[in-house]
């Protein structure tokens, strides 16, 4: 079998997953020492704040995988966050470049102290793509939600101002990587963090924005 039947075989497998359960996000389990379960209310949250507001129909409770299960191509967006250490294998690595090369999406919040282990399991995931930081003019900032100053910060952890980096395939945004933003401590529930509710609709509303920019440019 060519490449390209294998990416062609690929598709129709993600297409007929988009088909059968496009509605639940995937939280990824990881291996390195990293805590992938950090936030375990953000999905939940994000999913009824989208359905509330920008007319999906998530199912709430997220379903928790691995990377190296076939199981990642029946979900059309991947969620990965923690704070320290990810060591991906190499038949991790293989399938996520396999499902995101076929359509798939997947969303990286840095919940702080995961940036130089994610930047080189990136590296290593494209060999030859680089990261590129997103503009603020990038549409995934201006609908559903404007956000004229791009990626908002949601935890201040250094001072630093926060970023949105990426990966595209075929010009298509395949890979979304947050950092010193903690999109996700924003989508806890409120008594977790104790943040305005001010600040925690901006996380939840650049989470819909990610969450319809993934959903609409699927296959």
């Amino acid at each position: 079998m060519t490449r390209y039947s294998v990416q062609l075989a690929l598709s129709l497998l993600l297409s007929l997953g988009l088909n059968a359960q496009k509605e639940q996000l995937a939280l990824v389990k990881y291996n390195g020492g990293g805590d992938w379960y950090a936030n375990p209310t953000a999905l939940y949250n994000l999913a009824e704040f989208c359905n509330e507001s920008i007319n999906t129909n998530l199912q709430l409770e997220p379903v928790d995988l691995e990377l190296n299960s076939a199981q990642i191509f029946n979900y059309p967006f991947l969620h990965l966050t923690g704070h320290g250490n990810i060591v991906l294998s190499e038949e991790e690595r293989l399938n996520l470049r396999l499902y995101l090369e076929a359509g798939g999406f997947i969303h990286i919040d840095d919940n702080y102290g995961m940036d130089p282990y994610i930047r080189r399991e990136i590296e290593a995931l494209f060999e030859n793509r680089e990261l590129q930081l997103l503009s603020k003019d990038h549409p995934i900032f201006q609908a559903p939600f404007s956000f004229p100053e791009g990626l908002p910060k949601i935890h201040e952890h250094d001072a630093k101002a926060p970023e949105a980096w990426a990966i595209f395939i075929e010009g298509r945004l395949a890979l979304l990587y947050t950092h010193e933003a903690d999109l996700g401590d924003g989508w806890e529930d409120q008594e977790v963090h104790n943040d305005p509710e001010e600040l925690r609709l901006k996380a939840l509303q650049m989470g819909a924005n990610i969450i319809h920019h993934a959903f609409n440019q699927a296959l």
